[in-house]
């Protein structure tokens, strides 16, 4: 039994190191995201009306959707400098904060409702909380 796991240790240990695969998450998130806020543009009264949403939180969701897509792209792009860092941070907390947006004006039942229905919204929730709390050590 021992000579099997030592052999899974050799093996895991030899595996090549792929340093870039934040970008696997990182590009579909950020499509997403850039996607959302450009069709939100441009920002009208009665578009915010039909979420029962104040214009002024609708301008706020359309531009943040579209400026958290983008910096999570920029502080990948700028992974060496403290300022992608903080560009990425930042916009997994833009993310995370709208996505909370999103899944309460659903007025789900439930918790359970929630993960089992409207799992979209919960994995971009979790991907921006991902980014905000790794930043560019993912």
């Amino acid at each position: 039994m021992s000579t099997m796991v030592a052999r899974f240790v050799h093996i895991s240990k030899n595996l090549p190191d792929f340093c870039k695969s934040h970008w696997l998450l990182r590009a579909p998130l950020s499509i997403v995201f850039i996607q959302q806020g450009i069709s939100k543009i441009p920002v009208t009264a009665q578009d915010a009306e039909s979420f029962s949403l104040p214009l002024i939180v609708w301008f706020f969701v359309a531009w943040g959707e579209l400026f958290a897509g983008m910096g999570i792209i920029l502080g990948g792009l700028l992974e060496k400098y403290s300022i992608g860092d903080i560009s990425t941070r930042f916009s997994g907390i833009v993310m995370t904060g709208i996505m909370s947006g999103v899944i309460l004006v659903g007025e789900p039942d439930s918790f359970i409702d929630i993960l089992l229905y409207d799992n979209l919204h919960v994995m971009l929730y979790v991907g921006g909380l991902f980014f905000a709390l790794r930043g560019n050590k993912a």
